[in-house]
């Protein structure tokens, strides 16, 4: 921590990007753009041209025929496996229906198994969060071993953020906030992406608490993949406490910083001399106070770590009517040395903003994908239970994972065509290419599940050049 205070302060310069104010504040100036290069903006519309034009209940029937786990994972509530013909189809249609957020009408078909008798045994008797977890943990490592997607990232970085759904039906696990549901109540559906654009795992919360007694044990509860070594959120899960758990737990913790001058920093020798961050180092950690606490901090951690208890408990445990007991002060304690070391380096640190900043994007990509394939009922949640809405934004979330992974694929092979053709792919806008697209995915009006011939395995890529009538 001292050499962290002196490398930051030793590194400053007159006009340079970080300034401190009279009050000891420490500001940063905004970084540059990420400019992107004529490559990269060819590369993107020539994939974007190459990707198969594909309804959205065709895309989630073909990327379950890829993978035949996949629908394996579909038992029926009494553990068994299903003797129902077709039962992929059934799976897919009710998996579009929920996620379109459209009920069961639209895929309903004169086919046994589109009927409505057979949605609503399938709907009640198969489909829920143990399918869902199992169905995913297959989906995450799909992704996880394509080349693509290695090339986005190793899987070992997080981010955790929460979507806002308006809740209009009477609901006692909805709660109101007029920033996010105006004059109704609404819940936030939090959830964890890696850096390989999948999604990991996801929780439903009432109204808009704060992350941070939830997110920890998001991390717990991951439906498959690597365990994540880093771990970024926004400024709403941040605190001293939870900033000592989650080092503990053995996580680098990165929440955004909202308001840096406002950010109180820490030091441990007050006699230290940090040149012109002197006056911004104007806490100080007692380090008894944790040495005292040492064996109840390190049972805590234990006791989260083995399930014992949850996080969300024992973060509420450690704090009485928003004051933190002894021993919550002293996790606060620890916690504010890595909060500050988290601070110099994000300060002094380019490439470290860099990749916290890829990762809020690509969290923000994948709900503006959500947003758009859940457009039924102006987007709102019609369910007035935990567990509807549990299993309907989980169905959101494992169609989420199958988009991604079907557009992951077929940037794969645009990327295998143009390199075949001798066009110069670089791999530095490769790793900028989004596993988000969306101009190619249809989701309305027309649902169709059965699939064409498709050769090979795949379908026919498209010429970029010869733009077809649908094009946008």
């Amino acid at each position: 921590m001292d050499a962290a205070w002196r490398t930051v302060s030793g590194g400053m310069t007159a006009g340079g990007d970080i300034t401190v104010d009279t009050d000891g504040r420490m500001h940063l100036g905004k970084d540059d753009a990420l400019e992107e290069s004529p490559s990269l903006k060819d590369l993107r519309t020539r994939v974007a041209g190459m990707i198969p034009r594909v309804d959205l209940s065709e895309l989630v029937l073909e990327v379950m025929g890829w993978h035949p786990d996949f629908t394996a994972s579909f038992t029926s509530a009494a553990g068994a496996s299903s003797r129902l013909t077709d039962l992929n189809v059934s799976v897919a249609a009710l998996l579009t229906a929920h996620a379109l957020n459209i009920g069961f009408g639209p895929v309903i078909a004169d086919a046994p198994a589109l009927t409505r008798d057979r949605l609503s045994h399938v709907d009640q008797n198969y489909l829920g969060s143990d399918s869902y977890t199992a169905a995913n943990a297959v989906l995450i490592d799909a992704q996880g071993a394509s080349d693509l997607a290695q090339a986005w990232g190793g899987g070992l970085v997080a981010a955790v953020d929460g979507m806002r759904f308006i809740v209009p039906v009477r609901s006692v696990d909805a709660r109101p906030n007029p920033k996010y549901f105006h004059r109704k109540k609404g819940v936030t559906w939090l959830n964890m992406i890696s850096d390989q654009s999948v999604g990991l795992a996801a929780k439903v919360v009432s109204g808009t608490p704060k992350d941070t007694l939830h997110f920890v044990d998001l991390l717990y509860n991951p439906d498959g993949g690597q365990r994540p070594e880093v771990l970024i959120t926004d400024q709403g899960s941040y605190s001293d406490i939870v900033f000592g758990l989650v080092t503990l737990l053995g996580f680098d913790y990165r929440p955004v910083l909202a308001d840096l001058p406002d950010a109180k920093l820490w030091r441990i020798n007050r006699s230290a001399d940090y040149g012109r961050l002197d006056r911004t180092a104007r806490g100080k950690i007692d380090v008894e106070k944790v040495r005292r606490h040492w064996p109840d901090i390190c049972r805590i951690a234990a006791s989260i770590h083995t399930h014992e208890v949850s996080a969300h408990d024992v973060i509420r445990i450690l704090q009485r009517d928003g004051r933190p007991t002894d021993l919550g002060e002293a996790v606060a304690h620890y916690g504010r040395i890595f909060k500050t070391l988290h601070v110099l380096t994000f300060v002094d640190d380019p490439a470290y903003r860099r990749e916290m900043k890829a990762m809020r994007n690509l969290q923000e990509g994948r709900h503006a994908l959500a947003r758009h394939i859940f457009h039924g009922r102006e987007g709102k949640l019609h369910q007035a239970y935990r567990d509807g809405q549990e299993d309907q934004l989980g169905a959101l979330g494992l169609v989420l994972n199958c988009v991604t992974l079907w557009n992951t694929v077929y940037l794969d092979h645009a990327l295998t065509a143009l390199r075949e053709q001798g066009y110069p792919v670089l791999d530095t806008d490769v790793v900028r290419l989004s596993a988000y697209v969306r101009r190619h995915i249809n989701v309305h009006g027309h649902y169709s599940f059965q699939l064409p011939d498709l050769a090979g395995g795949r379908r026919t890529l498209r010429d970029p050049d010869h733009r077809d009538s649908n094009e946008e």
